[in-house]
């Protein structure tokens, strides 16, 4: 099967993987719409293709912004072969801790309902055409809980499960869906990671194995297999076993630790703080 992939719309185009995207399409011919944050990274991708971008600075979990962005998109370029939701962000989360209730929140927005605003203005056109593909980047984080990782996990696991959900209704329509769940990637969300990473990729790597499986209509991608396998391997361990061995590594950087990414629209005041002394009560 050889599917083309001659128009694409690419969420969180301006860093790591989305880029890594964004620039392997391009480099193919591809007509590629660059939604992201980061202006100036966008504006840089369109330059090395004239004619064959448009840049979109919409928050991903804005559905009216993501309507607008679609409608624009289709007009000038015509409704996309493909719809890659790549939008993503990651953060250590501690439950105890009232302050990273908005980080929860805030994760869930664009990791999960970011993917359902990307991909709901383009789907009528896709069904009635009778073709194209909506492709949500997931990640082996969405197969089982990690300590201190709540938030990002409970994200990807609900979008593999939405993934499912979609693939099953669009099975009769034509339009395809993929989840992609990579393991770990050398992008600016793994930087500050304090744990071993097996099986680390690079992102253009990633990049030509996902616009591969898309040009072959897979369902399913896990990058890198072998990481995959190891990941079913540890979902067979009892659930004790499991638990003993991950309580064992490092968590994941909470907002406002050192080595912890940004996360885009994360209030000021709603960034966690150090946890309190267990003989001080929180001022909060």
């Amino acid at each position: 099967m050889n599917i083309p992939l001659d128009n694409l719309v690419i969420t969180g185009a301006c860093g790591g993987l989305g880029r890594a995207l964004a620039a392997e399409a391009l480099g193919r011919g591809a007509r590629v719409a660059l939604v992201g944050l980061d202006r100036a990274t966008l504006d840089a991708l369109a330059a090395t293709a004239p004619g064959r971008c448009a840049v979109y600075t919409p928050d991903v979990s804005d559905s009216v912004a993501m309507q607008a962005m679609a409608a624009d998109w289709t007009r000038r370029f015509g409704p996309p072969d493909a719809v890659i939701a790549n939008a993503g962000v990651a953060g250590g989360y501690d439950t105890a801790q009232a302050s990273d209730l908005a980080v929860f929140r805030r994760i869930l927005e664009i990791n999960l309902l970011g993917v359902a605003t990307t991909f709901q203005p383009f789907l009528a056109a896709m069904r009635e055409r009778g073709h194209g593909t909506l492709a949500g980047i997931a990640s082996l984080a969405g197969r089982r809980g990690l300590p201190g990782n709540g938030a990002y996990c409970a994200s990807k696991g609900g979008l593999i499960r939405y993934l499912e959900s979609l693939r099953a209704e669009l099975r009769a329509s034509g339009v395809r869906v993929c989840t992609v769940s990579p393991g770990y990637l050398r992008t600016a969300l793994t930087a500050g990671n304090r744990f071993a990473m097996p099986g680390l990729m690079a992102p253009e790597a990633a990049a030509r194995a996902i616009l591969r499986a898309l040009g072959q209509g897979r369902a399913q991608l896990v990058l890198p297999r072998r990481l995959g396998w190891l990941s079913n391997a540890l979902g067979l361990l009892p659930d004790a076993w499991h638990d003993a061995l991950l309580l064992r590594q490092p968590r994941k950087p909470r907002a406002g630790e050192p080595g912890a990414t940004p996360i885009p629209g994360l209030s000021a005041n709603a960034a966690p703080r150090a946890p309190a002394s267990p003989t001080e009560p929180s001022a909060r």
